[in-house]
């Protein structure tokens, strides 16, 4: 059975857990809210990488136990974040998670090629949100690492959205790749990229999942719009996965759902050998949890060993 809600979500992450989960820069109040409540609920056994004397003070200020948490002591952001991706690379975390520092300084350090989650794959954002009035979870992607991509990266960012749909039980992901016309016009490239994908999936390039494309957002979501527009297919108004064309439009259409749609986020970044937890600096303690439990829900089989000297063993 799909996964539609959030608290399906956290249930299902609980029941999986607990997994450890490494947090670089973590002295911030949401983000303490949202590791106490994870590890509270089963779902995490947390390690907080920062100044140990702030994330007391913290943590005193807004009446938060750390006290069954490993705190390590690493004030420099930039080094927190290297070494929790060196933890997971070691065994010794499941899931990383982004604190307060830069998202860049923080995914830097996921792609170093020495202590880094790399595995050969492209790194894709995807974001999953709970939308009131919404009969289901919709995944959009990439609204966060992927700037511009060419077809050879939409190919694995949709790969990467069915994969992450799978897990939350979506058997076979419907996946509308978007564009600003249902129509393939050649003076529009994201409608002939949207249409070549279409392709290949029914090619078997990209596997397990039912893509379409281009469609607009409307005839997308909406089974209404798409039959006053005419338009026949398997994903018009059905999709769960959203591919939009690039970074701004991801990043836009988030925003719209969170601000003016009322919709809760959870994010995370796939593609390296352990779920890369990214989240708003201004995100709320829920996100940031609901963030934290799809982390958990796409663990796998975790990173391979490093090489003694530091030298990833895969590179």
């Amino acid at each position: 059975m799909p996964i539609k809600s959030f608290k399906q979500l956290v249930y299902e992450a609980t029941w999986l857990g607990p997994k450890k989960v490494a947090v670089a820069a973590a002295a911030e109040a949401h983000v303490l809210s949202a590791v106490r409540q994870a590890q509270d609920l089963g779902m995490a056994e947390c390690l907080l990488a920062d100044d140990v004397s702030k994330l007391h003070t913290i943590a005193e200020e807004h009446d938060i136990d750390l006290s069954d948490m490993t705190l390590l002591d690493i004030p420099d952001a930039e080094e927190a974040a290297r070494q929790v991706m060196l933890m997971a690379r070691r065994g010794e975390a499941d899931v990383v998670m982004k604190g307060t520092l830069a998202t860049a300084s923080f995914m830097r350090a996921a792609l170093d090629r020495d202590g880094g989650l790399r595995t050969g794959r492209l790194f894709t954002h995807v974001a999953v949100f709970e939308i009131p009035t919404f009969d289901r979870l919709l995944l959009i992607t990439d609204a966060g690492v992927v700037i511009a991509p060419d077809i050879y990266q939409k190919i694995e960012i949709v790969q990467n959205g069915i994969d992450v749909a799978q897990k939350l039980g979506i058997e076979t992901p419907k996946v509308a790749v978007l564009a600003a016309s249902e129509f393939v016009n050649p003076k529009i490239p994201t409608t002939i990229d949207a249409a070549n994908l279409s392709k290949m999936a029914e090619r078997g390039q990209i596997r397990g999942g039912i893509v379409d494309g281009p469609l607009a957002l409307d005839n997308a979501i909406s089974a209404e719009s798409a039959q006053a527009k005419g338009i026949n297919s398997p994903v018009a108004g059905q999709a769960d996965i959203l591919i939009v064309p690039d970074v701004e439009a991801g990043n836009l259409l988030a925003k719209a759902i969170t601000y003016f749609g009322g919709g809760e986020m959870a994010g995370v970044v796939v593609g390296g050998c352990a779920p890369i937890v990214v989240t708003s600096r201004s995100d709320s303690p829920t996100t940031k949890l609901v963030s934290i439990a799809l982390g958990i829900l796409l663990v796998a089989g975790g990173c391979p060993p490093v090489r003694l000297g530091g030298l990833a063993e895969t590179f």
